[in-house]
């Protein structure tokens, strides 16, 4: 596969789903929560992920596709696409904050290509495995070197019952010790790490399709990335800018 060529889609897959949401916001229709109350769907989640889904399995027919709203299916190629269309979708409905189209490709358990697309601010994070990570085109970096007193640290978690009291116990513990927090949706969490917008973050009980293409970003941006040991998790994903791991890792693996 012509990695770039594949970035190029995601990208431009990313932008058109972008501008749908942005279109249909005005007219939404909200459905039954799914796994609990505040676990939303909207018809513009669904259509963002067919438009999302249709053009690269007309692109790419035997890769397997992993997708929030269920539009996936196996594939034969050994690759696999990793799609959240709209991650965030509490802050869209609700129009309190930002939120992202994410689409990620791996083979195997190895990322690839990773797009993060930020609808109203028209802002594009991305990466090819090796090649390090861009902003709407430009090279970014990970370079704070701010103490853990200082840092602005991002927090991403479901809210689930479980996952929320989970949260207030990392909270509880991190937010004396740290400059301050931002709650984001996990894909911009990690693509603000990424910008440099963000010194660390904490992602709680996500789901693959949530930190997936942001998880490459910030790699690829320099960004030190661990869970509850070396590799982080969908239980657990910590990010932070060299200088700033040590601190931020032992602190949140203590309370997490």
């Amino acid at each position: 596969m012509d990695l770039q060529a594949a970035h190029d889609l995601a990208v431009t897959l990313a932008v058109q789903a972008g501008r749908l949401q942005l279109e249909r916001r005005d007219t939404l229709r909200v459905g039954a929560p799914k796994a609990h109350a505040n676990d939303v769907v909207s018809d513009v989640d669904i259509a963002s992920e067919r438009l999302i889904v249709d053009a690269i399995t007309a692109a790419w027919p035997d890769d397997a596709i992993q997708a929030e709203e269920g539009h996936g299916h196996p594939g034969t190629s050994g690759r696999k696409w990793v799609i959240d269309p709209l991650d965030g979708t509490r802050n869209y409905i609700s129009r309190t904050g930002p939120w992202s189209v994410c689409i990620a490709l791996y083979d195997g358990d190895r990322p690839l290509v990773a797009v993060v697309h930020e609808p109203v601010a028209d802002e594009t994070f991305s990466a090819i495995t090796g090649t390090g990570a861009t902003l709407n085109g430009e090279p970014t970096l990970a370079t704070s070197e701010r103490p853990l007193a200082e840092a602005l640290i991002g927090v991403s978690f479901q809210p689930n019952p479980r996952t929320k009291a989970r949260a207030g116990r990392v909270l509880n513990d991190l937010l004396p010790h740290s400059g301050d927090i931002r709650r984001l949706p996990a894909a911009l969490n990690l693509a603000y790490q990424a910008a440099g917008r963000l010194d660390g973050g904490v992602c709680l009980d996500t789901n693959l399709w949530d930190i997936a293409a942001g998880a490459l970003i910030a790699r690829e941006a320099g960004v030190t990335l661990g869970g509850p040991t070396h590799d982080f998790t969908t239980e657990l994903t910590i990010g932070a800018a060299p200088a700033l791991w040590p601190a931020l890792s032992e602190r949140v693996r203590a309370s997490a």
